[in-house]
């Protein structure tokens, strides 16, 4: 597999080009309005954004000030009823929601060390609110847990932002539902499952001292996560039960239902159905009593990619990465390490199991330098080479060996000799490969690089980089402890992180879902994920998924849009939206998405006026 490069993050303006696109998906909006069109995918509208397109592929090379000309509105408006001839507009019933007043966009605030100014056109952005306790926790609650329902908002603002960052960390992560075979009951939709304890580490693989056993060791060749305990769900027997206080204690979500009978027993035969996965996982995202451990899987699965087409769905193996990331996802970053490497859907992926000492497989070393650790430049092709030839032996479970849920180690497989590796010579396996590489000082900073451009900034300072990568590597990479550092981090709630950072589809699918307090959405998050750009274990590239301003443009903004009206459509009635505006967008709008939410005629009409708005699309 060639090598992929994860993108940089964009350095342009990131929030500034969130408007503009909604500028231009707001016309088709609005033409489909007239049109009284429901589906805002139509070849008209969208021949009329093809050049908006363009536009936006090149990163906004030309003014912002040509896209404004083009509609003949003002800067950070959306193009609405008011703009077209009175002639061809409905009538618009009154409003009968409470009118929304919002403070002005104002100049940007200096920013404090740390976070490196954006850069947007006209230098005119929102003003950021983050001084006011609130608005940190709602600010927390969108970078860290897909946003929230009304009851996990309710708590969060009653606790406090220093508690709740303690309640998200501290928190035993709560396991989904188990996955159910091919042969098992389908989930069902009542409540029936309260959750049981598993924290120790001896419900998943023990570790022997070596990550290079005989091959008599089979399975329990690989380290035990450390992360935090972990609760899991058991079926209870009256399928009507309600779900047991336990399982609702950390954010006053409802845990899943399953059927009463229990799941068949996978194997490592056991073949899955994708699309069946990829709902469950997104179900749990959305009704996880602790979504934080759910945004932490999401991030580990982008980082150490597996994708399910190469991996296959002959077995449970993408399924059961997914549970070793929500298990490890606070551990230390060496278990996790020794984790990945025998892990069945990464033997697989970058093809480990096909590398031998005497045929070296170079795709998974590679990968485990230049992404998954040190980053571009600090290694080179003989290191690459070298650890290849360290990490052969690796294979994957035989016909008889169906219980194994990891990689086996075969000592006939691997290579004998002495390799000089990041500049140390003699016999390594793959305990040495990662302790070697843990010891580089480039470690650590890729590391908190690429979870600080996921939860604070898209350009963090190398200052800010630098001091959470010292106390890191000195925590022995916890990651805990950096998760905890990062969200108290003055930088974490500066004035410009505000709406720094722009929500992946799911991030935007799900938050939208958990603000409605709709529990059925995972079907309608899962269809949209292809035409978004985010399907679940189904990542482009071994990079990954990209970031920021790859996931929008004028095409992507409609079918957001789309997305919106499907999800609002399921609903027989909506919440109350006349708070909204407070309680998801911090009061903080451009008078554009005020005249959207002013137009509203009800609750369903502003509640699309806030997914639909720019302000929505970040975080």
């Amino acid at each position: 597999m060639g090598t992929q490069t994860k993108k940089a993050a964009p350095t342009g303006p990131t929030r500034r080009k969130v408007l503009v696109t909604a500028l231009a998906a707001g016309a088709g909006v609005a033409g489909a309005r007239m049109l009284g069109l429901r589906n805002l995918d139509s070849r008209s509208l969208g021949t009329a954004m093809d050049a908006m397109d363009m536009s936006m592929a090149a990163g906004l090379s030309d003014p912002v000030d040509e896209y404004d000309a083009m509609f003949g509105v003002a800067d950070d408006s959306f193009f609405g009823a008011q703009d077209l001839d009175p002639s061809n507009v409905p009538q618009v019933k009154p409003a009968t929601l409470p009118p929304v007043n919002i403070r002005p966009a104002v100049a940007l605030q200096p920013p404090i060390s740390g976070i490196a100014a954006p850069k947007l056109a006209g230098d005119v952005d929102w003003i950021s609110p983050l001084a006011k306790q609130s608005a940190k926790v709602t600010h927390l609650l969108r970078r860290a847990t897909f946003g929230a329902t009304e009851a996990e908002l309710d708590r969060a603002l009653s606790e406090g932002f220093a508690r709740t960052v303690d309640r998200l960390i501290e928190s035993a992560f709560v396991e989904p539902p188990v996955f159910p075979a091919p042969a098992a009951p389908r989930p069902s939709a009542s409540a029936s499952m309260s959750p049981r304890a598993s924290a120790s580490a001896s419900a998943l693989p023990s570790a022997s001292a070596s990550a290079k056993p005989s091959a008599a060791a089979g399975a329990a060749a690989v380290p035990s996560p450390t992360s935090a305990p972990i609760t899991t769900f058991t079926v209870r027997p009256s399928p009507t039960a309600a779900p047991s206080t336990g399982a609702t204690a950390s954010m006053g979500a409802v845990a899943p239902s399953a059927s009463p009978r229990q799941p068949t027993v996978m194997t490592n035969t056991t073949s899955i159905n994708i699309g069946n996965l990829q709902g469950w996982w997104l179900d749990w995202m959305t009704k996880s009593p602790t979504p934080f451990a759910e945004r932490m899987t999401l991030f580990w699965h982008g980082h150490f990619t597996s994708d399910y087409r190469k991996v296959g769905t002959n077995s449970p193996a993408i399924y059961w990465q997914n549970l070793t990331w929500r298990r490890m996802a606070l551990g230390d970053l060496r278990s996790m390490l020794l984790k990945v490497t025998p892990d069945l859907a990464m033997l697989r992926y970058l093809d480990l199991a096909a590398s031998t000492g005497r045929a070296p497989n170079e795709n998974y070393a590679r990968e485990l330098l230049e992404l998954f650790t040190l980053g571009i430049g600090n290694f080179t092709e003989d290191d690459v080479k070298a650890a290849a030839k360290a990490l052969a032996g690796w294979r994957l479970p035989n016909r008889t060996e169906t219980a194994a849920q990891t990689g086996i180690f075969d000592t006939r497989r691997a290579f004998a000799g002495a390799v000089t590796f990041l500049g140390k010579t003699g016999p390594f396996n793959t305990e040495g490969v990662v302790d070697t590489i843990l010891a580089h000082d480039a470690t650590a900073p890729h590391i908190v690089r690429a979870l600080v451009t996921s939860f604070v900034t898209p350009s963090p300072s190398d200052a800010l980089v630098a001091r959470l990568a010292d106390r890191f590597r000195r925590t022995r990479y916890d990651t805990k402890t950096l998760m905890r550092d990062i969200f108290t981090s003055p930088e974490f709630v500066a004035p410009d992180t505000f709406r720094s950072l722009i929500k992946s589809p799911t991030e935007f699918m799900v938050s939208t879902a958990k603000a409605l307090g709709a529990a059925n959405l995972s079907g309608t998050i899962r269809q949209y994920g292809s035409t978004l750009g985010q399907n679940m274990f189904d990542p482009p590239s071994v990079a990954g998924w990209g970031d920021g301003a790859t996931w929008i443009s004028s095409n992507t903004m409609l079918q957001r849009a789309n997305f919106v009206t499907a999800a609002l459509g399921t609903m027989r009635t909506a919440p109350s939206a006349a708070r909204a505006h407070e309680r998801h967008l911090d009061s903080v709008l451009a008078q554009g998405t005020v005249n959207e939410f002013n137009l509203a005629r009800d609750d369903k009409s502003r509640w699309f006026a806030v997914f639909a708005s720019p302000e929505f699309q970040l975080k």
